[in-house]
């Protein structure tokens, strides 16, 4: 193997992993770093490897609210994606939904909604409109209504994230409870809302 080897890479990827889940981002960024590095040199900058590296050092630059940086990784974690695996694949749709996230941490509702919903579009096609990974796509455009205030678009999209939730994980999977009590914070505010009588 040797310190420049692919497999190293997945190491240093793991260990930046776990100093990123203890909240020890100093020393989980270097790690992430020198793993890209290794990756692009070995794999190519083109690799959907490389991509899930860049997609992991955004993440740490996300949890660092590091926004623009982690703009940059996440976008060419999508180039990357789209090009080697191609616009409608799950992967591709966890870019999408990355990049979505992260312009809603910022506010940015009109530019993360697209990605959302293409995102959506893909699980639906992909992996079938009742498949646990397109509720939680599901779940995240509704967070993304709820965020704006749009709780009348949120609330049929989590019913339907919940329904599928059960079904295919259980009522007391932490997935289905969160969506639940996401369904349950909704349709509350909803109720407080103020009726508008038609003309």
């Amino acid at each position: 193997m040797g310190p420049e080897h692919p497999d190293t890479a997945t190491a240093l990827n793991n260990l930046a992993g776990l100093h990123k889940a203890q909240g020890k981002y100093d020393q989980a960024e270097p790690l992430y770093q020198r793993a890209l590095q290794i990756k692009e040199k070995f794999l190519g900058s083109d690799h959907p490897d490389t991509a899930g590296t860049l997609n992991n050092l955004a993440d740490l630059y996300r949890a660092q609210r590091k926004y623009a940086q982690a703009e940059l990784l996440y976008q060419r974690a999508l180039q990357i994606r789209e090009r080697v695996l191609g616009s409608d694949l799950p992967d591709t749709a966890a870019s999408l939904n990355n990049l979505a996230g992260l312009y809603q941490a910022q506010g940015k509702y009109d530019q993360a909604e697209p990605l959302c919903q293409r995102a959506l579009k893909i699980k639906e096609a992909v992996l079938g409109p009742d498949h646990p990974d397109t509720a939680g796509t599901m779940n995240n455009l509704a967070l993304l209504y709820y965020a704006q205030g749009k709780y009348d678009q949120a609330e049929p999209l989590y019913k339907r994230a919940l329904k599928i939730t059960e079904n295919a994980l259980g009522p007391d999977h932490p997935n289905t409870v969160t969506v639940r009590n996401n369904l349950t914070e909704v349709q509350e505010l909803l109720a407080k809302a103020p009726k508008v009588m038609p003309d």
